[in-house]
This record gives C-alpha cells, sequence and structure tokens, in this order.
C-alpha cells in the first residue's frame, strides 16, 4: 500500500498536470481519489502475486476505497474541513479491512497456491502482478520520462560496483572467473566515471548513457544465471538502466 501510493502518485499528478488539473487546488475529492487508488492498485498487485484470488482481491479494494468516500459524505454535509475528510477516511480505512480479514479468516490464515486462473484476464492480471520488480522499477523511473537529465559521473563507479558488493555480502564470489569477471567489470566502470567526470559535456553524455545501457546485459546475465544477486533485484535493474540510459540519450 505504502508503496503503491508512493510510486503511483507522483504518476497521478504528473498526468493531471500534463492534462492541465491542478490536483493541489481541487478539493479533498482528487486527493481522496488519489491516495485510494494507488494504495489500493499496489495492494491489488501484491495480494494476486500472493495467490489470493479475483473475489479477495475485490473485497479487499472495496474495503480501501469505500471508506474514503464515506469520509467525504460530513465534507459535503459542512461538518468536517478538507483535510478531516481525508483523516476520516485512513481511519475507517484500516477497519475496515481488518472486517474483511476476519469475515474471511480461511482467506488470510493459510497458505496460497498459485491455482491456473480460470479467465484469459485474470492470467494476465497475475503475470503482470509477477512483474512486480518492473511495477516497481517503472514507478522509480517514471519522471526520467518527464524531466530527462545526465546523472553524475560518479554514479558509473556504484554501477560497476554495486554486484562485487552485492556478491560479496551473499558469499556468492568465489576466487575464480566469475569474480574476475566482476573485478574487471568494476575497473571499467571506474575508467567510465572519470571520463564522464572530465570530459566536455559532448563526451561526457554519451559515456553515461553507454555505461547505464552496457549494463544492462550485466543485469541480464545474473538474471538468467540466478547468480550473486537477488533475481527480483536484477529484475528491476534492467528496467531502471534501461530507462535511465534511454533517457539520458533524449536529454542530449
Amino acid at each position: 500500500m505504502l508503496l503503491g501510493m508512493l510510486l503511483l502518485a507522483p504518476v497521478a499528478t504528473a498526468l493531471a498536470g500534463a492534462a492541465g488539473w491542478d490536483l493541489a487546488a481541487a478539493g479533498p475529492e482528487a486527493p481522496a481519489l488519489v491516495m485510494a487508488t494507488t494504495m489500493t492498485l499496489g495492494m491489488a498487485v501484491w495480494m494476486v502475486h500472493r495467490g489470493h484470488g479475483a473475489r479477495a482481491v475485490g473485497e479487499m479494494s472495496a474495503a480501501m476505497v469505500l471508506p474514503f468516500a464515506a469520509g467525504l459524505v460530513p465534507y459535503w454535509a459542512g461538518l468536517v474541513s478538507a483535510a478531516d475528510a481525508l483523516v476520516v477516511g485512513h481511519l475507517l480505512m484500516l477497519p475496515a479491512m481488518a472486517a474483511v480479514m476476519l469475515v474471511r479468516r480461511a482467506e488470510y490464515t493459510g497458505g496460497h497456491v498459485h491455482a491456473p486462473a480460470r479467465t484469459a484476464a485474470w492470467r494476465a492480471v497475475e503475470a503482470v502482478a509477477h512483474r512486480w520488480p518492473t511495477l516497481l522499477a517503472l514507478g522509480l523511473t517514471f519522471d526520467s520520462w518527464l524531466r530527462p537529465g545526465i546523472p553524475p559521473a560518479w554514479m558509473l563507479a556504484v554501477l560497476g560496483a554495486e554486484y562485487l558488493v552485492i556478491g560479496a555480502v551473499r558469499r556468492e564470489l568465489h576466487l575464480d572467473r566469475l569474480l574476475a569477471a566482476h573485478v574487471a567489470g568494476f575497473v571499467v566502470y571506474l575508467g567510465l566515471a572519470a571520463v564522464a567526470a572530465t570530459a566536455p559535456v559532448a563526451v561526457a553524455g554519451p559515456v553515461v548513457a553507454a555505461g547505464w545501457l552496457l549494463h544492462v546485459a550485466w543485469d541480464v546475465a545474473l538474471h538468467r544465471a540466478d547468480r550473486v544477486t537477488w533475481r527480483w533485484f536484477a529484475e528491476a535493474c534492467i528496467v531502471i538502466d534501461l530507462v535511465v540510459g534511454v533517457t539520458v540519450l533524449l536529454a542530449l
């Protein structure tokens, strides 16, 4: 829920701004809709990923959205302020969700097996939910499409070191060719960072873009091998590195 609100609320604000709507100047209806929708989407994706069915997701979604609608009623009646209407929605949402869990105790107290989906639409929902690292990465990089820029040169050094550090922490790297490859990659990225930090923008920009885009191949290799890092982390990095590299080119 928190990730949904954190990642999707800026997307909603940006889309509204592109359409000429100022959500901040609107009444509590727009913020309530954005809060309820973004939190519900985050929750729904995770519930599907965990194996809950369409009925359970629908019931929990209703338990999250309807309290915000109920919180607007006293505002429309002139009994509470706009800010208080949002507070009422948040306060009612948690007991409503708890009530759904109590009514459907078997749904929320047992394990779930990913049974075959009954419809093509639900299979599509499950496919999206299982790609949650990709969704997370797209949310984190959404602003890059709206305001493309060039990341600092030192971030190339971080890119070169991240899997070396993660592999060392997870004890995945030994005195073998895998460790040698990561050390070599780190040295190459240190060189790219040095060039990007000292060269004029006309050279530094393409170097930064190349560094991020080349790192995608590194991400893909580790994701396919299921080595060194977590698969979800490698999947998210594939998307982040690709988006950053492409948007750097757009900025140039």
